[in-house]
């Protein structure tokens, strides 16, 4: 078995934030949302891949030096011309040979272990399910109706969606089920799996579920980001800074070096301050703010303000503000 990490999206929906970078590689905490997704991995002995795209590929290239992860690049450089994530799988295929495969989506945090789902694995596709308890929520994913652990309905972004349970993006799929993307593309949707189960149940093709519980995070929101967040930044890390005996911080935050927070403020708590940031005279709480950018004289609270920006004498609250902005109010 090999495990296979799907890094080739174009994130549109966290756009502005990620036009210039990569979902998996926006950091959580002091590490990457990828770096928790591989953690998993290693405890299961397996070789491990990333499938990722030409235009994201240099910013993945020192990282998967670093880990000693293998770099599965598709030629496309724009939204329009990815080939989705099955086409993706397919592509991967073609470079690493047929063979029983779990699949992670990139964008993925949950809380189980990878070693337990895979001790489920009895050479039948498996999926990891989540109940997000809400029908409303339901319909953004594909939804999953099961008999014991086996599943029996599967609906992808249903409109009357019939159970809360949710498939989550982590798949182990046999070789020969591998075998059949080449046949499912002729027509079949190339992004999304969900369509790719639901067909292999047409087919008469039995797909068994591992039920999870405590957290899992669909990063695909700045609502979700900030939440995931919350429940992963459990202590602060803070590198060389400079701080004003005048100001505050509350964990847990991550601040990293270079950062100066200066005049009055509070920073945290669930934080995070890139490198070279200045803050002076503001308060910023429950938010994201990206390397270099300066905030003065501002309340940010659960916002995501991309890098090189500057916000003046402003209060944002819940807002995503694109790299190189110059916000402010007048005096």
């Amino acid at each position: 078995m090999k495990v296979l990490i799907m890094a080739g999206g174009y994130a549109t929906r966290l756009w502005p934030i990620t036009k210039g970078k990569p979902k998996p590689l926006l950091p959580v905490g002091n590490r990457y949302i990828i770096d928790y997704i591989l953690e998993k991995t290693k405890e299961l002995g397996l070789e491990v891949y990333v499938s990722t795209n030409k235009f994201f590929e240099r910013h993945f290239k020192k990282w998967a030096e670093e880990n000693n992860v293998e770099l599965i690049v598709e030629e496309t450089l724009s939204e329009e011309e990815k080939l989705g994530t099955i086409g993706a799988i397919r592509y991967a295929i073609s470079k690493l040979g047929l063979d029983d495969y779990l699949i992670v989506a990139g964008d993925n945090l949950f809380s189980f272990s990878l070693d337990e789902f895979l001790k489920r694995y009895n050479g039948k596709p498996l999926i990891a399910v989540y109940d997000v308890g809400d029908f409303e929520l339901a319909k953004r994913y594909g939804v999953v109706v099961l008999e014991g652990d086996r599943v029996v309905d599967f609906q992808e972004k249903p409109l009357q969606p019939k159970s809360t349970l949710i498939s989550t993006g982590v798949y182990a799929l046999p070789k020969e089920i591998i075998g059949m993307v080449d046949e499912y593309l002729k027509d079949g949707n190339r992004d999304s799996p969900g369509y790719f189960i639901e067909w292999l149940l047409r087919k008469g093709v039995e797909v068994y579920a591992y039920k999870f519980d405590d957290y899992w995070y669909d990063i695909g929101s700045a609502d979700s980001y900030l939440e995931a967040m919350k429940t992963l930044l459990k202590e602060s890390q803070i590198e060389e800074i400079q701080i004003s005996p005048y100001s505050k911080i509350i964990p847990p935050v991550v601040i990293k070096r270079g950062a100066k927070i200066l005049g009055r403020s509070i920073v945290g708590p669930y934080t995070y301050i890139g490198e070279n940031c200045i803050i002076e005279n503001s308060d910023v709480s429950d938010s994201i703010v990206f390397d270099n950018t300066i905030i003065r004289s501002s309340t940010i609270w659960r916002s995501i303000i991309d890098e090189k920006c500057e916000i003046r004498n402003l209060e944002l609250k819940k807002s995503l503000v694109g790299g190189h902005a110059k916000i402010q109010r007048g005096d």
